[in-house]
């Protein structure tokens, strides 16, 4: 199947299934010499994990490092890493083996391969960002070398606006303090979610990416503009359905004059960074599993109702943040190293 690989220089392949027996990524590119531990990697699978906010399937997702590192960096060969599917309810999705869920890709997967796994999702299901997740610590430690640092948060979820940067009330420490990873106090945020739990019901949200200390000239024109790798890495997640970067689509609605008096390009222009800080914000449906019920077709044409069971996320934003921040990196280190062969150095 095609469209498991990313990336030109630093390139990364994903495998696996939701209930299958593990899931991860093999990373090919990725200089040597690069200091890289289980640690890193854990780390920012801890934060893709569920949290009291979502109530989802729990897993301890331990990573391995199957090849590619030698005593704590890196070898210029390929990097495996694999982690283990240990907490699987295959049994809560028998129900649905001939039904396809509203929202979902079901319908859509069986129609282009003829059969699908309907055990989660099988590869279209949102476990699938783990491997992205562990391929992102890779790729973020590559960039924290030349002072690269990529952060993203809940900007709105369920509707409810949080600050934005240079506002009162943002705060960057608070993101990683609170279950929503919202830069404010979440109280509110968390009553409305919970209270869509109890209706069986879901939301959805926007995340913001800030992204500080990229050098001038990252960028690939005309077809490999910087904007345009980070728009298709971000849209492959799968609730992402729109993004946008500096003012967005609001610069639609401005005069020329206005539009240049600010930096309204999110930090690149003609596809090529400008130093300046990147940003962008992206727009994530809700999550299509819900409890209420549904009306949907099964594989013999017929209206059924349906009530999904299972562990799902009310949200599924805050876990896509690490998510965002992984699939950011992977464009700019993929950048990184194009960059090195787009110019000779100065003998």
């Amino acid at each position: 199947m095609a469209g498991n690989t990313f990336g030109k220089l630093f390139r990364v392949t994903t495998f696996g299934e939701s209930h299958g027996a593990a899931m991860g990524c093999v990373i090919d590119g990725c200089p040597a010499g690069l200091e890289l531990s289980i640690a890193d990697i854990e780390t920012e699978l801890k934060r893709r994990r569920p949290n009291s906010a979502s109530g989802s399937r729990d897993e301890v997702d331990t990573p391995e490092i199957l090849s590619g590192v030698f005593e704590g960096k890196t070898l210029g060969t390929p990097i495996a890493i694999v982690v283990r599917n240990t907490n699987q309810n295959s049994a809560d999705y028998d129900a649905l083996k001939d039904i396809y869920r509203p929202g979902h890709a079901d319908f859509t997967w069986e129609a282009k391969y003829g059969s699908r796994d309907h055990r989660g999702g099988g590869r279209s299901s949102g476990r699938e960002t783990l491997c992205r997740v562990a391929a992102g610590a890779t790729a973020k430690k590559l960039l924290a070398r030349d002072g690269i640092n990529i952060r993203a948060w809940t900007s709105s979820i369920a509707g409810l606006k949080m600050p934005v940067p240079g506002e009162d009330g943002f705060i960057f420490d608070e993101i990683e303090r609170n279950p929503l990873r919202v830069p404010a106090d979440a109280q509110e945020v968390m009553t409305k979610i919970e209270a869509l739990r109890k209706e069986g019901d879901s939301a959805g949200g926007i995340i913001s990416c800030q992204i500080t200390g990229v050098p001038v000239g990252l960028g690939e024109p005309v077809f490999d503009k910087l904007d345009a790798r980070l728009a298709a890495a971000i849209l492959s997640i799968g609730a992402c359905k729109g993004i946008e970067f500096g003012a967005g689509f609001a610069a639609a609605a401005m005069t020329g004059s206005e539009n240049n008096a600010a930096d309204n390009s999110g930090g690149i222009l003609g596809g090529i960074s400008t130093g300046q800080e990147i940003f962008f914000n992206a727009a994530f449906k809700p999550t299509p599993s819900i409890g209420k019920p549904q009306k949907t077709k099964d594989k013999d044409g017929n209206m059924r109702e349906i009530e999904i069971k299972g562990r799902h996320d009310v949200c599924i934003v805050p876990r896509a943040v690490p998510v965002v921040e992984a699939m950011a990196a992977l464009v700019l280190a993929d950048f990184m190293l194009l960059q090195r062969a787009a110019r000779l150095q100065p003998g």
